[in-house]
């Protein structure tokens, strides 16, 4: 008998030990477990950067993947550029139709920006891969409005070697090859013919758009339609058929065509219709106007405020004023900056760089002067790169879908005026009110049909029109005078009565205002407007009827933060064009600088006005004009060597050194001008005080540099300088004292 072992049995002794219920491990739960149909859902979700990652955890995710067009085609490429290691994954992804990555290889192509690519034939290679995506991405969109030609429209180098002649002649061999593309492609090369100065390329781009059209290109047909009309208003009976063919595209949705039917229908019964029936078509135009709710924007927006996008907006207008670009122009460039802000984010750093991206796509949809790409990067102070650019202008491409013009106030405006004609001050005032409307985003509640009316009521109002809103207006927008009356009151109080930001040297930002002190505008910026008070005792409401407006600045927004934005363009952190270029881009060329003396920057102002008219950027061809001439560029030079004849001789080797021009072969950048244009933009470090941008490389004059040593008065005495630079300075004296009525402050007059 072993020792210890109890043989009892009875209870006291011995107990059964308690059975232990043990619970079954449920089956671990991964993402190879979930049904393929689901699983497809989630992958259809990755981004660029997880798909390859996921991709290679496992075969039969990559089975999935590998079988699914639709995977590739739903990859998000935000805020991923092709470049040699990715390039592949960009392909596939196009092939697989994904719109976003056609468009971007097309865009990197063409500016070879990116893809790595031999010297040896650069243009044509550049040029064939770029027209390929470029065709691929307008087939993902049909029917959309094309927007290829955006990209390939003149200048064009005259050298020859130019990447958007190639991209133009590749587009049009595909035309032939494949007529089921000629509908956008076709449309896109006439585009871009109609903007040369030659009557054969217009016969040939008339013949084009015929084609485009008989293929169900409905943006041909508007523009065949606007050909023919006016040879069509002399015969009543064509100019009515030509009447019933516009109602017929206006109603397939040609917006062109819905605002020129309206106008039609304003200006008189010319489609043998009853009052009413007109009055329904244009009401109709105005009530499917639909608010574009932007304050939306700063939920997805983490950090910024309607301040920073008011400085952004203001530095806009300021851009406007300074390149003479329309109204139009600026109203879409916000509009797309706007619409970017609502679906995808966008660090408050890089506010400015998507501004001028938006602006230099705008120009080109709505001008035939554009803003070229160098230039819009010089507008920055050189706080964003050239590649910079280039890739936000694809990423706004690609997250707008290519859809570049949206309706604007202007838009209905247009028919407004059409319904009540103004004299010309009034439709100066107007269009003052329609620009100052684009600061706030308070207004954004209301739709743009409906701001415009009530741009239209306020005008008349202020200048005391008898019966400011008429039973015909009425009849023809929908909207009676109550139901404007908030609007008008909101216009009021935001445009004329509530304090404007300041930036960050307290001075206000009145970009909007000093554009129509303009005599092209007659001044009217400077017009007395009425008192809220009396404005609300023309409309028989109550003062507090309007409820009291939003303030600018969350409180949730810290004041170090407000101030980083204010001053990020130039601040100490902001990469400069020689901090190095990517190796990829080994080719270009930098702008060269220099270091002037205080009265050389004084001096040196006499001449930036020239410098912009003939700035340049992009590769060669992306020039802002085709007649830059090498005598001018000579004739600066001499004119610095005789100004500064007793200055610094740095300066004067500098601007007459030989020539440099930006080029690589197939992307050459502009001409013998870039070198001494990049010192004068570069060199300037003490702009004047009378700046009222938020961003401190636009003032109303072309601007100067970093914000760095904002404030310094220059110490250089006016008889030291010669006759011109006095008069110079002068001019800059009466700024000063212009800045300081609007800046409502007290601001202390610099002695030069």
């Amino acid at each position: 008998m072993k020792a210890g072992v109890i043989h009892c049995r009875c209870s006291k002794c011995f107990s059964l030990p308690a059975k232990r219920r043990l619970r079954k491990r449920a089956p671990a739960l991964s993402l190879l477990s979930l049904p393929e149909e689901v699983l497809l859902c989630v992958l259809k979700c990755l981004s660029a950067q997880d798909l390859p990652a996921v991709r290679a955890v496992h075969s039969r995710l990559r089975d999935i993947i590998d079988s699914h067009t639709s995977v590739w085609a739903n990859v998000r490429f935000q805020d991923v550029w092709p470049k040699p290691d990715n390039l592949w994954l960009f392909e596939r992804a196009a092939e697989s139709r994904n719109f976003e990555a056609a468009v971007k290889l097309g865009i990197a192509y063409l500016y070879n920006e990116g893809p790595s690519v031999s010297d040896e034939g650069r243009a044509e290679v550049c040029g064939l891969k770029a027209s390929r995506f470029f065709s691929l991405a307008e087939s993902l969109r049909a029917p959309a409005d094309p927007f290829v030609w955006l990209f390939i429209r003149p200048p064009w180098s005259p050298s020859g070697s130019c990447c958007k002649a190639v991209v133009f002649e590749s587009l049009r061999a595909e035309c032939e090859a494949d007529p089921g593309k000629k509908a956008s492609l076709m449309y896109c090369l006439a585009r871009v013919l109609r903007l040369f100065d030659d009557e054969q390329k217009h016969s040939e781009a008339l013949t084009m758009l015929k084609e485009s059209s008989s293929h169900g290109c409905l943006q041909s047909s508007y523009l065949l339609w606007e050909s023919k009309r006016r040879a069509a208003m002399g015969d009543p009976g064509r100019y009515l058929q030509c009447l019933r063919t516009l109602r017929d595209y206006a109603a397939k949705g040609s917006w062109e065509a819905q605002l020129a039917l309206a106008k039609a229908c304003v200006n008189g019964n010319q489609l043998g219709l009853e009052a009413k029936a007109c009055s329904d078509v244009v009401s109709q135009i105005f009530q499917s106007s639909c608010p574009l709710p932007k304050q939306g924007m700063f939920t997805l927006q983490k950090g910024m405020n309607d301040t920073m996008r008011y400085i952004l907006v203001d530095w806009l207008v300021e851009v406007t004023t300074m390149k003479d670009f329309s109204s139009l122009s600026l109203h879409v460039t916000v509009g797309c900056v706007d619409r970017y802000l609502l679906l995808r984010s966008v660090p408050k750093a890089r506010l400015q760089l998507l501004g001028i991206a938006c602006m230099v796509i705008c120009t080109r949809y709505t001008s035939k002067e554009i803003l070229t790409i160098r230039e819009a990067v010089w507008l920055t102070d050189n706080t964003y790169k050239y590649e910079d650019l280039v890739r936000m202008m694809g990423e706004v491409i690609s997250a707008l879908e290519g859809k570049i013009r949206t309706p604007t106030l202007l838009d209905y405006g247009e028919v407004l005026l059409s319904l009540s004609p103004l004299d010309k001050r009034s439709e100066n005032l107007l269009q003052y009110i329609c620009e100052l409307s684009l600061l706030y985003t308070s207004l954004s509640q209301y739709s743009p049909a409906r701001l415009a009316a009530a741009a239209l009521l306020l005008t008349r109002i202020l200048h005391r029109h008898a019966n400011p809103w008429s039973s015909h207006l009425s009849e023809c927008t929908g909207y009676s005078l109550q139901d404007l009356v908030d609007c008008v009151l909101s216009l009021h109080k935001k445009c004329f009565h509530d304090d404007v930001p300041k930036d960050y040297r307290h001075v206000s930002l009145t970009g909007v205002t000093q554009r129509f002190e303009d005599d092209c505008y007659q001044q009217i910026s400077k017009e007395k407007v009425l008192e809220f008070s009396e404005l609300c005792v023309i409309l028989e409401v109550k003062e507090d009827a309007l409820s009291a407006a939003q303030p600018l600045v969350p409180p949730s927004s810290s004041t170090a933060d407000m101030h980083t934005f204010l001053s990020s363009p130039a601040s100490k952190n902001k990469r400069r064009r020689e901090d190095g270029l990517r190796e990829d881009r080994g080719s270009f060329v930098a702008t060269p600088t220099t270091e002037l003396s205080n009265q050389e920057e004084t001096l040196l102002g006499d001449f930036l006005d020239w410098s912009l008219d003939t700035s340049c950027s992009g590769y060669e061809g992306d020039q802002e004009s085709e007649g830059e001439k090498e005598g001018e560029v000579t004739a600066l030079s001499a004119m610095l060597d005789l100004v500064f004849e007793d200055g610094e001789q740095h300066c004067r080797a500098q601007s007459s050194e030989d020539e440099s021009p930006f080029e690589e072969t197939g992307h050459g950048e502009g001409g013998s001008s870039s070198r001494t244009r990049g010192m004068l933009f570069r060199s300037l470090s003490d702009p004047p005080a009378d700046l009222s941008s938020g961003y401190s490389s636009v003032n109303s004059s072309p601007p100067s540099s970093s914000a760095s040593a904002l404030g310094k008065p220059l110490a250089v005495s006016p008889l030291a300088l010669p006759p011109a630079a006095q008069r110079h300075v002068h001019r800059r004296q009466l700024k000063r004292k212009n800045a300081a009525e609007h800046s409502r402050g007290e601001i202390s007059a610099l002695s030069i």
